[in-house]
């Protein structure tokens, strides 16, 4: 019949010391080597060396902004509209009048008009924000950017 030996770990819970005599003894950080990246004489640059070849960084580094603070809003670029003009008309976020097409972004759940792309058609845009480059390829297409407040 095989005898399961109970290791010394096991043993030794619950008794002070864990058979290291007195209870001063390994008591503090010098026992286990220090804390963290302490110690770094000889071997430790050497770590460090190796840790730079990897390209990796220990510990923390940077500020990282509370996600609350953070404000992403929905973009959309002018050839994505160009691209989807016949859907907005369909779904009545656009409304054709002339050559003209007033389209309602907010409608669509659209904060920003960024100015990606080549505009052909006249658009009138309402939506929250606009980059510089979205309102200059507007009124140079002949149409509108209006802000809304």
């Amino acid at each position: 019949m095989v005898v399961n030996k109970t290791k010394k770990v096991r043993k030794l819970r619950g008794s002070r010391t864990h058979a290291w005599g007195s209870p001063k003894k390994h008591r503090g950080a010098g026992s286990r080597g220090g804390r963290g990246m302490a110690g770094s004489g000889k071997k430790g640059q050497q770590k460090m060396s190796a840790l730079n070849n990897i390209k990796q960084r220990i510990g923390k580094s940077g500020f990282v902004r509370p996600s609350k603070v953070i404000i992403n809003d929905v973009t959309i670029n002018l050839s994505k509209i160009e691209l989807n003009i016949d859907n907005y008309l369909a779904s009545g976020v656009a409304i054709k009048s002339g050559a003209i097409y007033d389209i309602d972004l907010s409608k669509a759940g659209v904060q920003k008009v960024l100015g990606s792309g080549i505009l052909i058609s006249k658009m009138n845009i309402i939506a929250k924000k606009f980059s510089t480059t979205a309102i200059e390829k507007i009124e140079k297409a002949g149409g509108k950017a209006i802000v809304l407040e």
